[in-house]
């Protein structure tokens, strides 16, 4: 159970003692949703082959404020047969999250870890239901890795960056 703060300010949650790390979702929202059904009504046809189905998923992490932080998880996705578009989608849901009395060099990867797992369950029911209401069964996403995520994205960024001059 949540209490007023004392001065007007947000509720506090009396487990959390001052200085103790806090990750707090203050909203989380679509940003933009796009659903395309290029071939209908034919791609609506029952076939015997599943459709080959590509999923594409990005984390875009920006600061609000000192303490908060917009995380916005990109979800893209196309299903084809034989050459043929049946669906097409792209969702970008986003998340406000306050983090509070964390070490600035665990804030990343909290960000980039922690949130968009958060978001990820609302996400997907979005994309199954849109998917749905597209005339197809509804699309239930695998659960991500955000840690394998994570981790791939800064391998790909410390290879990016240039190598150390040895030159006197």
């Amino acid at each position: 159970m949540a209490t007023p703060g004392g001065n007007g300010g947000p509720a506090q949650t009396p487990s959390a003692q001052p200085g103790q790390a806090q990750l707090n979702v203050l909203g989380q929202y679509i940003k933009d949703l796009s659903f395309e059904n290029p071939n209908a009504p034919r791609s609506l046809a029952p076939s015997d082959k599943p459709p080959a189905i590509n999923i594409q998923i990005n984390v875009i992490v920006q600061q609000l404020a000192q303490t908060d932080y917009e995380v916005a998880l990109k979800l893209e996705g196309k299903a084809d047969s034989a050459g043929t578009v049946l669906f097409a989608f792209e969702l970008t849901f986003a998340g406000v999250f306050r983090v509070q009395n964390v070490p600035a060099e665990t804030i990343q990867p909290l960000v980039m870890i922690e949130c968009p797992r958060l978001l990820f369950p609302f996400a997907r029911e979005i994309v199954a239901n849109a998917v749905r209401n597209g005339g197809f069964p509804p699309l239930l996403l695998d659960p991500v890795d955000f840690v394998a995520l994570y981790q791939q994205r800064a391998a790909q960024m410390q290879s990016a960056q240039p190598a150390p001059s040895t030159e006197a």
